[in-house]
C-alpha cells in the first residue's frame, strides 16, 4: 500500500472505513510531514496540530465502535485562511487579525466535518484574499513546489501548494476572479469553481455581497475524483444564502465515470482577446488532444466577447472596488481603523488598490454591468453550440515573486491581473473545473479551464476525469 501523503482521498476514505489505516496514523504522517516541509512552500498560515490529533482520536473510535461513518471520515483537509473553523485561528492574511480565533464554522466547514473531514490546519492567502499572488504581512510568500522562488497563484495559493507538496489530500479555495483556477494552474492541481450558489456562502452583514463579481467556494485536490467526493459533502442549499441552489439529486462522483464520446468541445487558445504565452499554448493546444482520445468532438471557436481584455478587466475593477470599499467598512464596524490609524497595519497594496483609488460612480457601476452582460451572452452563446468551452487559465507560467509580468509576447499587459484570463467566469458564474494540462520546456506547470453550461458540474467533472485518465499528472510533483 502506497505511503499516506501519496495516497488520494477517497483511497483513504476507503482504507479508514475497512480499518487497513488509522485516521491518528493518518494524521500524524501528514502533521510530520508539515513540519519537515511546510518551509519550504509556506503553505500553511496555522496547523492545528493538539485539536487535528483530538479528533484523529474520535474518529477512531468511532471507527473501532462500527458506527455509521462519513463519506470523508477520517481525511485531513486544508482550510483557506479566509474562513472560519472554531477554535482555530482565522487572520484573513492580515496583521490586524493576526491573533483572531474563530467563534464559530463557516457552513461548509461544518459539513466537511459532519462528513467526518478532520481540519488540520489554515492554508496562507493575500490580505483579504485581494491578490493573484499569495503574500502578506503575517507569514510572508507561498511559492510552488515546482519552484518555490516563483509564485503558487493566488488567493489560494496556500491550498494549492499544500496539495501539490502532498501535505493534505483535501483543500479548499475561494474564487472571486480566478482564485481557485490561477494557483491550481501554477501548483499542478485540480481546482473546481462552482456554478454560483452551489456551495452556500453565509456573509454577514451582507448576505448580498458575493454577487457581482460573484465568488465561490470549491474544492482542490490532486484528483478530480475527490473534488467530486468533496463537492458532493459542500454543495447543497443553506437558507441564509439567499443565491443558494436547490439540489439536484446530482451524484458528483459518479460523474466522474461517465464517458464523454457525446460532448462536443470549443477549444479557444486567448478567449480571442488574451494574449498568451507561446509556452503556455503549446502545452494546451497538446492538452486538448486528450479530449478528442476520449472520443469528445473538438473544434476550434471563441466566445463573440466583442470586448478587449482591458474592457473586462476594467469592469472587474469596478467591481471589486466596490467590494473591497464594503469590506473596509466592515472593517470599521469592529472597531479597526483601517483608513487612520490601523492603515499602516496594512500591505502597500492593499492601501493603493482600495484606499488611494477614485471612488466608483454609480455610473461607472452600471456600465461595467453592460459589459458584464456581453461577457455572460458570449459564453451562454458559445456553450448553446458545445457543451464545454476550454482555454488557458492563465497567459504565463509562475513567475519570480515580485515579478509581475508587463508584457506576453510583445503585448503590454496590466500587472497585478492582465495575465489572467478568469474572471469572465466570476462574471457569468457558470462551472470551471481547473486542470492540470503539462509541464513547460521550463518545467512549470500550466493549467487550462474547462468550462461547463450554468449548473452543469457533472459534464466538466466528466471531461475533466476522462483528461485525467488520458494524461494523468500525479507523477509530475516535485519528489
Amino acid at each position: 500500500m502506497s505511503r499516506v501523503h501519496t495516497r488520494s482521498a477517497t483511497a483513504l476514505a476507503e482504507d479508514i472505513r475497512r480499518g487497513d489505516r488509522s485516521p491518528v496514523e493518518v494524521v500524524e504522517r501528514l502533521l510530520d510531514r508539515i513540519d519537515e516541509r511546510n518551509d519550504r512552500t509556506n503553505a500553511f498560515v496555522t496547523v492545528a496540530r493538539e485539536r487535528a490529533l483530538e479528533r484523529a482520536r474520535e474518529a477512531e473510535r468511532a471507527v473501532e465502535a462500527g458506527e455509521d461513518l462519513g463519506l470523508i471520515h477520517g481525511v485531513p483537509v486544508a482550510i483557506k485562511d479566509l474562513d472560519d473553523v472554531a477554535g482555530v485561528r482565522t487572520t484573513s492574511g492580515s496583521l490586524l487579525f493576526e491573533d483572531r480565533i474563530a467563534e464559530e464554522s463557516d457552513p461548509f466547514v461544518r459539513r466537511l466535518v459532519d462528513a467526518g473531514a478532520i481540519v488540520i490546519g489554515k492554508t496562507n492567502t493575500p490580505e483579504f484574499g485581494l491578490g493573484c499572488t499569495t503574500d502578506n504581512r503575517v507569514v510572508g510568500p507561498t511559492g510552488t513546489p515546482f519552484d518555490p522562488t516563483r509564485i503558487a497563484g493566488g488567493s489560494s495559493g496556500g491550498a494549492a501548494a499544500a496539495l501539490a507538496d502532498r501535505l493534505v489530500p483535501l483543500a479548499q479555495g475561494t474564487d472571486t476572479g480566478g482564485s481557485i483556477r490561477t494557483p491550481a494552474s501554477c501548483c499542478n492541481v485540480f481546482g473546481l469553481k462552482p456554478s454560483f450558489g452551489r456551495v452556500p456562502r453565509v456573509g454577514r452583514p451582507n448576505a448580498f455581497g458575493d454577487h457581482t463579481p460573484f465568488s465561490h467556494t470549491g474544492p482542490m485536490t490532486r484528483t478530480v475524483e475527490d473534488a467530486a467526493l468533496m463537492l458532493d459533502v459542500m454543495a447543497g442549499p443553506d437558507p441564509r444564502d439567499p443565491f443558494s441552489l436547490p439540489d439536484e439529486g446530482t451524484d458528483y462522483l459518479a460523474a466522474t465515470r461517465e464517458p464523454i464520446d457525446d460532448l462536443t468541445v470549443a477549444y479557444s487558445p486567448d478567449l480571442g482577446i488574451y494574449p498568451v504565452a507561446s509556452s503556455v499554448r503549446a502545452v494546451v493546444d497538446e492538452a486538448v488532444g486528450a479530449f478528442e482520445d476520449s472520443g469528445a468532438t473538438v473544434e476550434r471557436a471563441d466566445p463573440d466577447l466583442d470586448l478587449e481584455n482591458s474592457d473586462v478587466l476594467d469592469a472587474f475593477y469596478t467591481f471589486a472596488k466596490v467590494k473591497w470599499e464594503a469590506l473596509f467598512d466592515g472593517l470599521e464596524e469592529r472597531g479597526l481603523d483601517p483608513r487612520g490609524e490601523d492603515r499602516s497595519e496594512l500591505r502597500p497594496i492593499t492601501v493603493e488598490t482600495i484606499l488611494e483609488s477614485d471612488p466608483v460612480t454609480t455610473r461607472e457601476y452600471k456600465t461595467a454591468d453592460r459589459t458584464r452582460t456581453r461577457v455572460y451572452d458570449a459564453v451562454v452563446d458559445l456553450l448553446g453550440e458545445y457543451d464545454l468551452l476550454v482555454t488557458p487559465t492563465l497567459g504565463v507560467e509562475p513567475f519570480p515573486h515580485g515579478e509581475y509580468p508587463t508584457e506576453i509576447e510583445g503585448t503590454e499587459i496590466e500587472p497585478l491581473r492582465g495575465w489572467l484570463l478568469t474572471q469572465p467566469f466570476n462574471f457569468s458564474g457558470h462551472p470551471v473545473g481547473a486542470v492540470p494540462a503539462g509541464i513547460s520546456e521550463d518545467g512549470l506547470p500550466v493549467g487550462m479551464q474547462v468550462v461547463g453550461r450554468r449548473h452543469a458540474e457533472a459534464d466538466v467533472l466528466a471531461a475533466s476525469a476522462a483528461i485525467e485518465r488520458e494524461r494523468s499528472w500525479h507523477d509530475d510533483y516535485p519528489a
